[in-house]
């Protein structure tokens, strides 16, 4: 085996392997560097950063629930200022060679703006993911990612004010995610990123209210990953740019569904709570499941999904008794 089996790329970053963690799972990094060696991630994608520091909602911020996680952190994070001195020179000099990509949020357009423009400088920054599953206030809290419209307008203001790649974070809570991948691909961004959370709601019968603040949350873990898969997939088939697959990832077999679905590379995101080794592990098992699969390299797994649906008696042959 030869180490660009594993390697993926993506608009402006060579990725050693196709495994990175989603945006929050591992903060800024720090508290993990005793974990395992982060370089060995292909990529490392950092919390999501708002302009000003967010105490996020009320506690709890997680609880379980029979089909996952369900969070409604709120963006809590030290805010742009404080992250770029307090975080991101600590983080460059721990893994200056790792490709890195920070995560924006805002509540209007000017913020998104604001956000790329104060971190265009940070040459440890190698990319941007814009988080479009925020309120927009501007248009009374309806999420950015749900309304291609408001989509596009992100990406074109961000994209005016850098030059670093930019990676749109869509929504699932929509009923077509197609039209919403080419208007944001349209407005110049260079990737996508599928799924962020699915909102739900899980309710306490003693108190008979809420189990979180704010009423709903974002679920994750096992629930979602066929979701994520079919996200995925639908957007592949609608755009040319790279997609990143994220949403239950728990094991080798699932980093790989989300790539045949036609992601290039993917995010660990609720996993790496359960268990801090689940990267490498990953990572490790890469080369073995490749072989078991039939594939020379990560790269080919990406455009293996077959044609369907197939004919009838070709779907019964391969499915009798399977």
């Amino acid at each position: 085996m030869t180490a660009n089996r594993l390697a993926v790329s993506l608009p402006g970053i060579e990725l050693k392997n196709p495994i990175m963690p989603s945006a929050g799972s591992m903060y800024y990094g720090l508290d993990h560097l005793e974990d395992f060696d982060l370089n060995i991630l292909g990529a490392m994608v950092l919390k999501t950063t708002t302009v000003d520091e967010r105490r996020g909602n009320p506690q709890p911020w997680i609880i379980e629930t029979s089909a996952g996680i369900m969070n409604s952190v709120g963006l809590a994070n030290p805010g742009m200022e404080n992250v770029k001195r307090d975080f991101l020179p600590k983080l460059a000099q721990a893994i200056p060679d790792e490709p890195t990509i920070l995560s924006l949020a805002g509540e209007t357009v000017a913020e998104y703006a604001k956000l790329a423009a104060y971190f265009d400088d940070v040459a440890s920054i190698t990319a941007f993911e814009i988080n479009l599953s925020c309120p927009n206030v501007d248009k009374g809290g309806l999420e950015f990612g749900v309304d291609p419209e408001s989509a596009a307008e992100v990406i074109k203001a961000v994209k005016a004010v850098t030059n670093k790649p930019l990676y749109a974070k869509l929504s699932p809570n929509v009923t077509d995610i197609k039209p919403i991948a080419i208007a944001v691909e349209t407005a110049g961004a260079d990737a996508i990123v599928l799924i962020n959370t699915v909102i739900g709601m899980s309710l306490d019968l003693k108190s008979r209210a809420p189990r979180l603040y704010r009423g709903t949350g974002g679920i994750s873990g096992d629930a979602v990953h066929p979701i994520a898969v079919r996200f995925v997939y639908e957007a592949a088939q609608a755009v040319q740019i790279p997609i990143i697959g994220v949403g239950g990832i728990n094991n080798v077999d699932d980093a790989l569904e989300l790539l045949l679905a036609g992601a290039t590379a993917v995010q660990v995101g609720h996993m790496n709570s359960v268990d801090r080794l689940i990267m490498p592990k990953i990572i490790a098992d890469l080369p073995a499941a490749l072989d078991k699969y039939g594939f020379a390299d990560v790269s080919e797994v990406t455009h293996a999904l077959k044609k369907f649906p197939a004919d009838l008696a070709t779907w019964e042959k391969e499915h009798t008794n399977a």
